[in-house]
């Protein structure tokens, strides 16, 4: 019998361009695959935008990834988000006056809207069809993570057409089984400060990244045996962004350097532990017979791209495509120094001259992974 593959695209703003990029490779690799080759997907943030439209398109890999491309390679600031009324721009006492001033009247602390992003979602994603795709089978369950401000929890809403995946509630890690909405995915990519956050229910969500903990937790409880993960981080491979030297080093850290580091720590990959975690798991179950095994526990494949060039070199290579006031903001919070933005820009730099960039680099990745790939979808 297959196992079970799972999709995990994580977080990471406008870096979530890298992920349609391998994706764009997978497509390429896997000409004579019609439907997603996935039964599970999982997003976090971005992630989760770009799984849901996969998910609205599931009976076809191929449409999914050139809507998801036409998408990306055509977006613009103005469609992402908008700077609030409130005036970033004017002196710290009168913009926290205005902060505290709208927090008081009901009004969500943040210091960009994100309607014009609810407004392309609306436009493009048909929610129904993910209902017409579970139901058809051309996919088992679409999962995306969002936290919960009111109690910190991790929470994992799913929606699924097997009926043997329950609700879970473990620690700080939630899964509730409800239909996906667009308020999900606002809630999953609605970065802290930078965007409000969205009503479910009762309670008011955030970015999922921001305590996710583990990338393949859910996709483990939904009953992954296979993972493929599409990462968005330096962390793995790329090394140029953390060998050469800042201008800086010596100075007093500007808000753009501390925002930078917050995003960093919010959205860097926890892949690395986690396939530790799961590469220790397998050699000790092996030494198990599989009759002996504990329920619930079994061997585990995984693959990971991540990008191989440092996605902070790259938006720094185009920090000049943003719209000139959000570049005054950078260029102002940054103490002048356009590189201290580049960290917290590569999330927020959707621009079609990064996306694309972003793009390129992913395909190429995939490509040059190729062997792994074909392997992974072959091998049992």
């Amino acid at each position: 019998m297959l196992s079970k593959s799972a999709l995990l695209l994580s977080g990471g703003g406008a870096r979530g361009a890298y992920q349609v990029g391998v994706l764009q490779g997978l497509a390429t690799i896997l000409p004579e695959q019609e439907g997603l080759p996935f039964p599970i997907l999982c997003g976090t943030s971005a992630g989760a935008l770009n799984a849901t439209l996969l998910a609205t398109r599931a009976h076809s890999l191929i449409s999914g990834v050139r809507l998801l491309s036409h998408i990306w390679r055509h977006l613009t600031v103005d469609q992402i988000y908008q700077v609030s009324r409130w005036p970033v721009a004017s002196s710290i006492t009168r913009s926290l006056a205005n902060i505290f001033l709208n927090q008081r009247h009901g009004k969500q602390i943040s210091l960009m809207t994100n309607e014009p992003l609810e407004h392309l979602l609306r436009e493009f994603l048909d929610l129904d069809t993910v209902s017409v795709a579970l139901n058809q089978r051309h996919l088992e369950t679409l999962a995306i993570t969002a936290i919960n401000y009111s109690d910190g929890d991790s929470t994992t809403f799913f929606q699924t057409a097997n009926p043997e995946i329950k609700a879970w509630h473990a620690g700080r890690k939630v899964g509730i089984k409800q239909a996906i909405t667009i308020e999900h995915l606002l809630a999953s990519s609605a970065i802290p400060g930078i965007f409000p956050a969205s009503k479910i229910g009762d309670h008011y969500f955030g970015d999922g990244a921001v305590r996710l903990g583990s990338a393949i937790q859910p996709a483990i409880r939904l009953g992954a045996e296979k993972l493929m993960i599409i990462g968005v981080s330096d962390n793995r491979q790329a090394i140029d962004w953390r060998t050469t030297p800042t201008e800086q080093s010596n100075e007093q850290p500007s808000i753009m350097q501390v925002l930078g580091q917050l995003f960093n720590s919010a959205f860097i990959d926890s892949v690395e532990d986690d396939i530790a975690n799961i590469e220790t798991m397998n050699t000790l179950l092996s030494l198990i017979p599989q009759e002996l095994r504990p329920n619930g526990f079994a061997l585990r494949k995984t693959l990971v791209i991540s990008p191989s060039r440092g996605l902070n070199v790259i938006a720094n290579e185009h920090l000049d495509s943003l719209p000139k006031h959000i570049q005054r903001l950078l260029r102002t919070a940054s103490g002048n120094h356009p590189r201290n933005a580049s960290s917290p820009a590569s999330y927020l730099l959707f621009t079609p001259e990064y996306c694309q960039a972003l793009m390129a680099l992913g395909y190429k990745d995939a490509m040059w992974q190729r062997d792994k790939i074909e392997a992974f979808f072959t091998e049992d």
